[in-house]
């Protein structure tokens, strides 16, 4: 299965959030549908997950990496991941949803038992690495 994820940041935080259906927080993002490209998935659920309040220009997201893992939903799913870095300031208000039920700007002493295998194991220390969370 092909899933996206978006890395949006402020103040050296990186924005996740947490589904309705979840225990962990997970990046702004989901699966890619059949005849989508991963750029368009990316943009799809950036609008999706955050809410029509929210304003980012879809021109400044970009591939940054990707990688298998296994889905945290339940543990077992291979999943190909696509991380895209939005590069610029997200604007406006963000919006929880019937699906979303908050968001977080984490940093890296809010500690990792919050977060899906993909933040934990990939995502947040790549973070790290490129100086881009503290």
């Amino acid at each position: 299965m092909n899933v996206v994820g978006t890395m949006f940041f402020k103040d050296k935080k990186l924005l996740i959030d947490k589904p309705r259906k979840r225990q962990t927080y997970q990046m702004i993002g989901g699966r890619v549908e059949d005849g989508e490209t991963p750029l368009e998935a990316a943009i799809r659920e950036c609008h999706e997950e955050l809410g029509d309040k929210a304003i980012f220009n879809p021109k400044l997201i970009n591939l940054v990496m990707e990688f298998d893992e296994i889905a945290t939903s339940d543990g077992k799913t291979p999943i190909h991941f696509y991380v895209f870095q939005y590069d610029g300031l997200l604007q406006g208000k963000l919006t929880e949803s019937e699906e979303i039920e908050s968001f977080k700007w984490y940093q890296s002493s809010d500690g990792t038992d919050i977060l899906s295998n993909t933040l934990k194991n990939e995502v947040v220390p790549y973070c790290l690495k490129n100086g881009l969370i503290k």
